[in-house]
């Protein structure tokens, strides 16, 4: 029940959403990514992939000072439902945008 409850409420949000999306859609990204593409601060956009991540959506990647997420894979059915539902959805979701000029 635990895990239910903790992916519908990651699901509670509609800008945590639009990250899901975002990284569904373009696969791997780096946080200062989702900064840039949803004009957000760094600590709110760790607060929505921490608790995107502890639902079981997402991967990280961890290299050097950079964060990289990805949706988890393989994905149990009821996960993946959510994934394809959240597609239909009329979502603003911004282009991806380059801005990790320093990854070395």
């Amino acid at each position: 029940m635990d895990t239910f409850l903790k992916t519908v409420g990651a699901l509670n949000d509609e800008t945590r959403l639009q990250i899901l999306h975002f990284i569904h859609k373009n696969g791997e990204v780096c946080v200062c990514e989702i900064e840039e593409a949803f004009s957000m601060i760094q600590s709110r956009v760790s607060r929505h992939l921490k608790i995107l991540k502890d639902a079981g959506f997402l991967r990280v990647d961890r290299r050097g000072k950079w964060a990289y997420y990805t949706v988890r894979s393989p994905l149990d059915r009821f996960r993946l439902a959510c994934l394809e539902e959240i597609s239909y959805l009329d979502l603003q979701i911004p282009t991806k945008p380059c801005v990790c000029k320093d990854e070395k």
